[in-house]
């Protein structure tokens, strides 16, 4: 097989992230199939797919926005979806700081075990190439947030990763099993949760809507479940934003409803 372009600086990165970034704990692999499967987790700013990439088991592949692996894209993109929000006197620093990591974006995200999205017709490629890793056994990894607050945990979810499930049903026959996976840098712990299937026989909007809530909700009764500790969102805000695991009754002094 043919090396990538800067394989071998990359792969110097990786080992250097791997030495001075957290070290995880895998917790509840057991929840994980053998096989084929799609991981959905927490994004909490770049510790999400850095921990995907260096300590999740067995073959997989991280969905990765398409502009981050082009180095002409980067400048735009990494602003607005990263730093668009801090303070307005800072954002001569951060479209500088932009265009200076394009070249080390499309260095680490074209070798890394990633796979393009895009919000166009490109879409199709993402989803025909998830398909035949899921089809070879291997999982597919997602951090689907946005920036909708769904509670104190996890924001909301765009939902149409979850046609995946639709696409294999149809290619194999067999229902797409989605995993929640919550990431706690603070606790250094990859933790999974139980299993979701996909319902091929429903509605797609609804199965959108099911899976999105039930894996969200997952994710939330993991967090709360785990010590005290501090979540890091998925907004790059400021610290002194960031949440704690608190059960939703005594984040809120009441049960929230949704």
């Amino acid at each position: 097989m043919k090396q990538k372009k800067g394989a071998g600086l990359y792969r110097i990165i990786r080992w250097l992230v791997r030495v001075f970034s957290p070290k995880y704990t895998l917790e509840h692999t057991d929840k994980l199939p053998e096989g084929a499967c799609v991981i959905v987790g927490n994004h909490c700013h770049m510790y999400g797919p850095i921990a995907s990439e260096l300590y999740l088991p067995g073959r997989h592949y991280t969905w990765c926005i398409g502009e981050m692996m082009h180095r002409k894209d980067v400048p735009a993109y990494a602003f607005q979806d990263f730093w668009s929000i801090r303070p307005k006197w800072t954002h001569w620093f951060y479209k500088l700081l932009s265009h200076l990591i394009a070249p080390l974006s499309e260095l680490i995200f074209t070798n890394a075990h990633t796979i393009g999205v895009y919000h166009d017709a490109r879409l199709r490629n993402t989803f025909r190439e998830s398909v035949e890793k899921l089809e070879e056994g291997s999982r597919i990894v997602i951090f689907p947030e946005t920036y909708e607050e769904y509670n104190n945990i996890v924001h909301g979810f765009q939902d149409k990763f979850v046609d995946l499930g639709k696409i294999y049903a149809r290619k194999t026959g067999t229902p797409l099993i989605f995993v929640p996976l919550y990431v706690a840098p603070r606790l250094k712990t990859l933790t999974f949760g139980d299993p979701i299937l996909f319902r091929a026989d429903a509605p797609i909007e609804e199965e959108r809507e099911r899976i999105c809530r039930e894996l969200m909700d997952a994710i939330t009764q993991i967090a709360v479940s785990k010590p005290l500790h501090t979540v890091i969102p998925y907004p790059n805000v400021s610290k002194k934003e960031y949440q704690k695991n608190l059960p939703l009754e005594d984040y809120y002094g009441k049960t929230k409803t949704r």
